[in-house]
């Protein structure tokens, strides 16, 4: 009972939240929910029940969904403490967790060209990579074509290309954010601990 009280109040918190972010009275969005002044009011101090009908509506005048205004509170861990997994050239840490949104995966990898002498093969696997540079330039090889992308600029690619990135003129880093499938292609790179 205590934990249906709980969730009640969250709804409570984010339907007063969303209208006053919009800079909503309460006028305004009963008039768009087609709900009384009053009848508002009351829903958002907890004084009425919330009938579904009127969540349905809410959600609709505050232009999100039913399912996003009645979620749970999110109780898994809201700190990552990520950990270095290095290989020669590449350190990587993880900054998402296996129940990320839809899947994909964070991370951020560091490239330190003084450790590998060769150029890395080019590599092909279903999914797509998004990476934006955090510092130094990296050096994105698609196929036969050749992208210099300094700090503070980003990328993305289907992975199917043949790829390759690599740090360009000193280290590097990459916030990287991978599908699911570019995440399982890449978990023997480091990138999965």
């Amino acid at each position: 009972m205590t934990q249906e009280l709980g969730v009640d109040a969250i709804i409570r918190l984010r339907i007063r939240t969303l209208r006053q972010a919009r800079g909503w009275s309460l006028e305004a969005l009963a008039t768009r929910a087609g709900l009384t002044i009053s009848t508002l009011s009351r829903i958002e101090t907890g004084n009425r029940r919330i009938a579904v009908d009127q969540l349905i509506a809410l959600a609709r005048a505050l232009e999100t969904t039913l399912d996003e205004l009645t979620a749970p509170e999110d109780a898994g861990e809201i700190i990552i403490r990520p950990q270095p997994v290095a290989v020669p050239g590449m350190t990587t840490w993880l900054l998402s967790d296996a129940k990320a949104l839809n899947g994909v995966s964070v991370t951020k990898i560091r490239f330190d060209p003084r450790e590998v002498k060769q150029e890395p093969e080019l590599r092909v696997h279903p999914g797509k990579e998004w990476f934006t540079v955090l510092l130094g330039e990296i050096k994105l090889r698609l196929g036969e074509r050749v992208f210099h992308i300094p700090a503070g600029q980003a990328a993305q690619f289907e992975t199917m290309t043949p790829h390759s990135i690599q740090a360009h003129g000193g280290p590097a880093e990459i916030l990287s954010i991978m599908d699911p499938a570019g995440r399982r292609a890449h978990s023997d790179d480091g990138l999965e601990s």
